[in-house]
């Protein structure tokens, strides 16, 4: 159910270029709620963020065997179903209300692909119950559920990230009818990037980069231009991702480039300027850090927090700050805001006792982050995987403060160890195959 933070492994260590004087942000500390544990189980994560602080993810079911897409709306919390199958999550939610996520049918795969493998439960093995079942992506308003075609296959993913407009139009990828022979097995049939709507019913392909043969799309803003990549055929995995993309309305495709590794670039945001981020891999492809692609078309290095070796990009907001997911070489992960050149630990800006904040989904308009943390206890993070919100305080308004002082400076924070489950769910939870995308430690 969680997801992965997948980048590989290196000796050295990364530091991030220019923070000898970081300048303080904007917001003065983060205010983080518990967003609680609402179906019973022990696992889950808030995705996705609207600027009417209308927040969506996941929860598990009591028992930690099964998991449902939530949306928490006006201090209530709603289970918003599946599609006749065991298994639901939840990504982006509109500001207009449209809840999108993925869940399981009632059908067993009849290729036996596996695609139910992308739901990853607090299981010994991580595996939910009822993973053979197909998976379809969903459109949710008002109480109703509505899957999402394909292309002629069986499975299909929406976006978890910033994968929904207001236009109505949400992005993913969905399975064709082409048997590659390339794929890595289970996976049989080839998957393209894909928006589905404005209309009821509507999907249209996303060509992908010259030469390669599978795509998916995770991030359209309010203009139609869609973000996400393209590369060769294995189970849907952001390690097998050649070419971080850039879609445009009239679908045309631009390349953004890398950092000198051959996969594992991504994109993974975009906000209303056409600016995008995602992750791009090192020379070697030993590790990658986050990017920033701006519409001068140049991809720049947001780097790492101190002391770590990979970063992943997950969401820009229209004032242009950056939510990052940062972790070091034996993948103990952070939360990370950068913003006007600087990226700071979140964790260093909220009163002390307050959740940590271990990964980061979405960010708002209004800087509002959302992710999974965890309560640390000596230095280690409990085995709860726990949904929060973070909200920013700004320095001279008249919003409601932190109950304790925060530390301000965003200086360095102890270092905080996560349990073995926890690094299994960041290795699982970004939802893009069974290894995810994003960062991870070497194993």
């Amino acid at each position: 159910m969680k997801t992965s933070i997948l980048m590989h492994s290196v000796a050295a260590l990364v530091l991030l270029a220019a923070i000898a004087a970081p300048t303080p942000l904007t917001a003065q500390h983060y205010k983080v709620i518990n967003l609680g544990q609402p179906l019973g189980g022990t696992d889950s994560a808030a995705q996705g963020i609207n600027n009417r602080d209308w927040v969506e993810g996941d929860a598990a079911l009591k028992g930690n065997a099964t998991e449902h897409a939530v949306l928490w709306r006006d201090g209530n919390v709603i289970d918003l179903g599946t599609l006749g199958g065991l298994n639901s999550s939840g990504g982006p939610v509109t500001d207009g209300g449209l809840a999108v996520g993925w869940a399981q049918t009632s059908t067993s795969d009849p290729l036996g692909e596996g695609w139910g493998l992308e739901f990853s439960c607090g299981t010994a093995s991580g595996i939910c119950n009822g993973y053979q079942n197909l998976v379809l992506g969903f459109v949710w308003q008002d109480g109703v559920m509505t899957a999402l075609p394909t292309l002629g296959g069986n499975n299909s993913l929406s976006s978890f990230t910033q994968g929904a407009n207001n236009r109505g139009q949400v992005v993913g990828l969905a399975e064709n009818a082409t048997q590659d022979p390339t794929c890595m097995t289970p996976q049989l049939l080839d998957w393209e990037a894909v928006i589905w709507g404005p209309g009821l019913g509507e999907i249209h392909e996303l060509p992908p980069f010259p030469g390669d043969t599978v795509g998916a799309a995770w991030a359209i803003n309010e203009e139609g231009q869609a973000a996400g990549g393209s590369g060769f055929c294995a189970f849907p995995n952001i390690s097998d991702i050649a070419h971080a993309l850039l879609w445009e309305p009239d679908g045309s495709v631009t390349d953004l480039g890398s950092f000198g590794g051959a996969v594992n670039n991504f994109a993974w945001g975009i906000n209303n300027q056409g600016e995008v981020v995602g992750q791009s891999d090192l020379p070697g492809d030993a590790t990658g850090h986050a990017f920033l692609w701006t519409n001068d078309h140049v991809m720049q290095d947001l780097g790492t927090l101190p002391g770590d070796f990979s970063s992943a990009a997950m969401g820009i907001n229209n004032t242009g700050q950056v939510v990052v997911g940062s972790c070091d070489v034996n993948g103990n992960c952070r939360v990370a805001l950068w913003q006007d050149g600087v990226m700071t630990d979140l964790n260093s800006l909220t009163p002390p006792g307050s959740l940590y904040m271990v990964s980061p989904f979405a960010i708002n308009d209004l800087g509002e982050v959302v992710g999974w943390g965890c309560v640390v206890s000596n230095g280690v993070c409990g085995s709860e995987q726990i949904p929060f919100l973070a909200v920013p305080k700004y320095e001279g308004g008249n919003t409601e403060t932190a109950s304790s002082p925060a530390r301000v400076d965003g200086g360095p924070t102890p270092k905080v160890v996560l349990p073995e489950n926890i690094r299994q769910q960041l290795r699982q939870r970004r939802r893009f195959g069974r290894l995810g995308p994003g960062l991870m430690s070497p194993q």
